[in-house]
This record gives structure tokens, sequence and C-alpha cells, in this order.
């Protein structure tokens, strides 16, 4: 490696770590005699998790950091004075399957700034990804960035060689993305995320039909929210992502907290830290709608608009409805245990095929993985004390599990010190 690409290279990387969708879960794509490398096998610099949950590495870099652009939250936005560099296709293909060769590597995510148009920079990517399958039979995990505003085309034979496509949507609401980037709006997002989703939906029939037809982004498509850069509550981003949900081919919405790069841009937030609880606590509301069977409207509403950062959004749900519990463990159906703080998706199924054979009392349900600092406060079984939400009021409850216990106090102590009379 030449010593002017490997200064292109750390420009590139520096500049798309700000771009947190890297995700590669939901390909299957395994090593075939005559390829090189796999989207499922094989262990390196961990980045990202595959659909069976084991970490992998990928490069993540992009292609060029121009950009015609210049959104007021972007660090590449094109009134900054940063170092810029352009990798070219040739140069980036050598680079994937050098790193690859040397096991850094197992896959690649690969973005860009948009130079002179869409369809130009799009083209562009899709020709790295087309080189590497195409010329040198790369056969492992390839994300690419699907640049708003590009033809159907190019997104079409894009889904051709990439395991995911993602789109990012950046800004929750229409008004506030044209404050900051006047130059942008939602129409030319949607309409790639509309392309993918026909393309999937084709692909499914093709296959249907012919087994061995070439599979189009089988690990489906994603985007990114900036969360705390416009004044959109958790409420407006929560029904957007329940929105991009109900569509077939979304497999996550990533939300990243906004970091002031540009602090002189009076249209941005004087924020001192990024807001991390915020979006923490987004991406554990997330989670409640994609597996926890939630409404948006249970976990945000008008009255609560945007999320409590003491708690979870779980715990927070249940200590706004204490007539739902508590839940006996041996009788509830598996929707209710769901909604038991303390109770994941696992330690619900688990329940309830265990106590087809006995009843389950407090050593059965630590053994099976419940949280039992939260869950025994909302649930009854043949060894927990009485002592429920009814009996601390829900007042109590939340200081017993938001206090910091001192040292040399129980918790017991706690409990009496924070009942209510």
């Amino acid at each position: 490696m030449n010593g002017n690409v490997l200064q292109k290279l750390k420009i590139l990387t520096e500049s798309a770590k700000y771009d947190v969708s890297c995700s590669s879960s939901g390909t299957v794509r395994r090593g075939k005699a005559g390829m090189v490398g796999n989207a499922v096998g094989g262990i390196g610099i961990c980045h990202s998790f595959a659909d069976d949950g084991r970490c992998i590495s990928l490069l993540k870099v992009m292609l060029t950091n121009y950009c015609i652009y210049d959104c007021a939250y972007c660090v590449n936005r094109r009134s900054n004075d940063i170092p810029r560099a352009t990798l070219s296709v040739s140069e980036l293909v050598e680079l994937t399957m050098e790193f690859y060769r040397r096991n850094y590597i197992e896959g690649l995510f690969l973005s860009s700034g948009v130079v002179r148009n869409p369809d130009y920079t799009m083209e562009r990517l899709v020709r790295v990804a087309k080189d590497l399958r195409t010329v040198h039979r790369f056969n492992g995990y390839i994300h690419l960035k699907s640049i708003p505003g590009a033809s159907q085309e190019l997104v079409r034979e894009a889904g051709l060689y990439a395991d995911r496509l993602s789109v990012n949507i950046e800004i929750p609401k229409e008004e506030s993305l044209k404050r900051l980037a006047p130059e942008k709006d939602h129409q030319s997002v949607f309409a790639p995320m509309r392309y993918i989703q026909q393309g999937v939906l084709e692909n499914r029939e093709e296959r249907s039909k012919f087994r061995y037809a070439p599979r189009f982004v089988p690990a489906g498509q994603s985007t990114q929210m900036i969360v705390g850069a416009t004044p959109e509550t958790d409420k407006d981003i929560l029904y957007l992502s329940s929105a991009l949900y109900r569509r077939a081919t979304m497999r996550r919405v990533y939300y990243s907290g906004y970091i002031a790069v540009n602090t002189y841009d009076k249209r941005l937030p004087a924020l001192k830290q990024p807001p991390l609880v915020r979006e923490n606590r987004l991406y554990q509301a997330d989670w409640l709608l994609r597996f926890y069977q939630f409404k948006v409207e249970e976990i945000v509403d008008d009255a609560y608009p945007d999320l409590d950062l003491e708690v979870d959004p779980k715990l927070a749900w249940a200590l706004r409805h204490p007539e739902q519990f508590p839940v006996d463990v041996n009788q509830a159906d598996y929707e209710m245990l769901l909604r038991v703080p303390g109770i994941g998706v696992k330690s619900a199924r688990l329940i309830v095929a265990s106590r087809r054979f006995s009843r389950l009392g407090m050593y059965e349900l630590k053994k099976i993985g419940v949280v039992m600092k939260k869950a025994r406060y909302f649930l009854t079984c043949n060894e927990l004390p009485a002592r429920t939400i009814h009996e601390l009021t829900p007042q109590g409850v939340r200081r017993l599990l938001v206090a910091k216990k001192p040292k040399g106090v129980d918790e017991r102590q706690l409990q009496l010190v924070f009942e209510e009379p």
C-alpha cells in the first residue's frame, strides 16, 4: 500500500465514523468454491454483528468526502475547511481485497459524499461492489449507502451486488430538514427506499419460481436519524420509525445522538455533549416496538411526548399502569409476560415452556434469566413476597430502582426508607 492511498484512507475512514447504521445482520451467504470470502464465517476485528450474533469486522470508509451539499449538521459539508480525499474505484477495490487477505476485515461498509450529482456518485459505488463480486469473486458482506436522489436503475443494480442498502433520513421532519439542509428533501430519501422495497418483493416472487435467481439485498435496508439537532420529540421520532418498520424490507432504524461538529452554525443547538442517554432510550423503545409487541402510543403520547431518561421505556410504562400488575408468572400469557420489567423475550418463552412441568418460584426465575431486581415488584409466584407495586406505590418503586444504593445499606433498608405510608 503506497503512502498516498494510506493517507486517503485515514481521511476517509475518519469522515465515515459519524454514520452509525453499520449493521451486518440478515444475510446467510456462505463460502463457495472458487470465490473469496463469505458473509457468515471467519473471525477478525469486531465492528458489527452477523445474523448469528457473531461480531465481524468491516472496512468502514467513504469513497469521497467531497460533497456538493452544505448540510449544517455534517462534518463533510461543502463550506467546511477540512482535509479532502477521493479513492478511485480500483483503489478501493484493491484496498478491500488486500485487507481481507490479511484477515483485517470480513466485509465492506461503503458510503460517500455526493459529487457532481446523485447518479454520478451512485454509479461509482455500484462499480465498487460489482468489481468486488464479478472480478475478484468476493463473497463477503457488502453494505452500500444508497444516495438520495439516485435513479431507480442504479439502486436496482446496487441491490444485485450488496447485502444491505441504506438511505439515511437524517432529520425526522421535513421542515427541520429544510432549515438545516435546504438542498435536500424527504422525497429524495423515500424514493430509493421504495425502489429497494419493490426490488426485494419482486425478487421474492422470482425466486419462488426460479430457485437459483440472484438474490436482491438479502439483508434488507436500514436508515439513520439524528437525535437532538432539531426540536422533534421522541414521539415524532418513534412514530416515523414505526411507519418505516411496517415496510417489509426495513430491518433497522438507527438513532445517532447529535455531535456538535459545526459549532459556528447558529441554526444548531449548543450542546456540550451528545444526548447519549436519550439515544439509548430510543433504542430501547425501538426494541419494544420490534420484539415486545408494544405500540408507539403505549410508549409515548401527548401527555408523555419524550421518553423518561431515568428509567427504561418498559419500566416507565409499567409505572404508569399499575392496574396491569402484579402478574402471576404461572398463569399469565406470553404477551403479558413480555410487559413485565426484567423479563425479556427469551425469558418469557422459557417461563411458558417451563411452567408446564412445575410451578415456578424465585429460584427458577433467576435460573431462567429474569432480572429480579426489577421484576420482583411486578409479579407474583410461589416464593415471592407480596410487596408489589400496589403496596409500595409506583413512586416508591421508582425511587427504589433509581436510587443509588449507599455503601453498607441493603435493599431491604432502602425499601423501608422509601416505602409510602
